[in-house]
């Protein structure tokens, strides 16, 4: 009795073992806070915003532009565009992924019945038949929390790529606002550049006639003409960039460029003030950062999930069902047979496997908390990048105002100094060069300013408030 207790204990010094080393294996897996960027209090270029009154929070953020072209877009994007409806198909299959892992948490069972012909030994090896019909049933008891922590990772994984889906639709509706913005500054800047060559086609009529009358030399002809020539190639060029921007949009929202069309039209956009806000809202909007999170978190839990590996595996099983040589006798009471049983089992050696599925699991949480600093670090870069350009962009539009006004009246002077025989005709020219050339750089730094609030809008996750 004494030996038999002796091999019994011997036996069982193994999986005492194992359960010891598993014990000090699955200590959670804790990240240090410090190893966090620190949020600040302010951002740095928050007074960008702080001088015009702000633009009341809406959900749907491009409404504050009070453009209906823009919403109609932003609108067919949100429900057409394939990358948001790839993005959706991820987030289905993910949350099928995390159904399936939460399943193995449940009871499972079949069912099951077959027919065999077969020879019996007993018999002089004559064929018979045996019909069976029966069920199986087995629960996997989880003790040390391998299935519930697999089953949290993976809806972790579900709630990152959920994130993901509201980070596409914000980068595809921000993505049609830029894109729509730049047409319409484009569409200015065209009716410009056409306003200033009509200019010039009436410049080089008047010389003509005034060469005919012999008071102007030829060279003079031959500059206006010139001068219209290279603004007519300069309004093809601006055509053509406004074909690229419209078969953009048309892929944004889902359409074949070839049927769609953006007809031109007056840039009467309004250009709404976007307020910072406290700094830490920016880690609790931000899709991107709430997806890191959740893949940083979904990794803590797979180290839990390949530390349980240590743990011995302790399975409940269950059978039933009946058995006869003729389907008239299946059912009957004395071809019935069941059995329960349990099962417990643990791998004593498996060359270092378990060991490196931790390893490797702790290798994963390291890529995603790195991954999770970064993409903090990115928000407020973002920010920061959109307030500082709001902040120049707007002395820059003072200082352009006065620029475009000072050309302008330039040019009516030499217009009018030209007709009366007092300048030549090169300074003309000059002056309507000059008061272009600033009109459009103003129309750019007003584009620039309208693409910088739509950029903060995107950085600050779609919401100020």
């Amino acid at each position: 009795m004494s030996r038999l207790r002796f091999s019994a204990r011997s036996a069982l010094a193994p999986l005492l073992a194992a359960l010891v080393l598993a014990g000090c294996a699955t200590s959670p897996a804790t990240i240090d806070p410090s190893s966090l960027p620190v949020t600040p209090t302010l951002f740095r270029e928050s007074e960008a915003v702080a001088a015009s009154p702000a633009a009341p929070f809406q959900a749907q953020w491009w409404k504050v532009f009070s453009d209906p072209v823009l919403d109609r877009l932003v609108d067919q994007a949100t429900r057409s565009n394939n990358s948001v409806q790839v993005a959706a198909a991820r987030l289905a299959q993910a949350r099928a992924i995390a159904g399936a892992t939460d399943a193995n948490r449940s009871v499972q069972l079949g069912l099951g019945a077959g027919a065999v012909r077969q020879t019996d030994a007993n018999a002089n090896n004559r064929p018979k038949t045996l019909v069976s019909v029966g069920a199986d049933l087995s629960y996997e008891v989880d003790l040390f929390g391998r299935l519930s922590g697999a089953s949290d990772a993976a809806s972790l994984d579900a709630a990152s790529r959920e994130a993901l889906l509201r980070s596409t639709r914000l980068l595809v509706q921000a993505d049609v606002a830029q894109t729509y913005l730049n047409l319409r500054a484009l569409d200015t800047e065209r009716a410009q550049v056409r306003d200033t060559l009509q200019a010039y086609r009436d410049t080089l009529r008047l010389t003509e006639v005034r060469f005919r009358e012999g008071d102007v030399a030829e060279l003079d002809v031959a500059r206006a003409r010139t001068e219209v020539a290279s603004t007519e190639s300069e309004a093809l060029a601006l055509d053509r960039r406004r074909a690229g921007l419209e078969h953009a949009l048309a892929v944004l929202v889902g359409e074949i460029a070839s049927s769609f069309q953006v007809a031109p039209a007056e840039w009467t956009t309004a250009l709404p003030v976007i307020p910072a806000g406290v700094p830490s809202t920016v880690l609790v909007r931000r899709p991107d950062v709430s997806a890191a999170q959740s893949s940083m978190q979904a990794a803590q839990s797979r180290v839990g999930v390949a530390k349980a590996a240590w743990f011995p595996v302790f399975s409940l099983t269950a059978n039933g069902g009946y058995a006869a040589p003729e389907i008239s006798d299946l059912f009957k009471m004395t071809t019935r047979a069941w059995g329960v049983g349990a099962l417990l089992s643990l791998p004593i050696f498996d060359g270092g496997r378990r060991e490196a599925g931790v390893q490797n699991a702790n290798a994963e949480l390291d890529i995603a908390l790195a991954n999770y600093r970064e993409q903090i670090l990115v928000a407020f870069r973002d920010v920061e990048d959109q307030l500082s350009a709001l902040r120049l962009l707007a002395g820059q539009s003072e200082a352009q105002s006065r620029s475009v006004a000072s050309s302008s009246r330039a040019t009516v002077l030499s217009d009018s100094r030209y007709r009366n025989g007092l300048v030549s005709q090169l300074e003309v020219l000059d002056a309507q060069r000059s008061e272009l050339r600033n009109r459009r750089q103003a129309l750019q730094v007003r584009a620039a300013q309208y693409l910088a609030t739509v950029g903060l809008i995107r950085a600050l996750g779609g919401g100020w408030v």
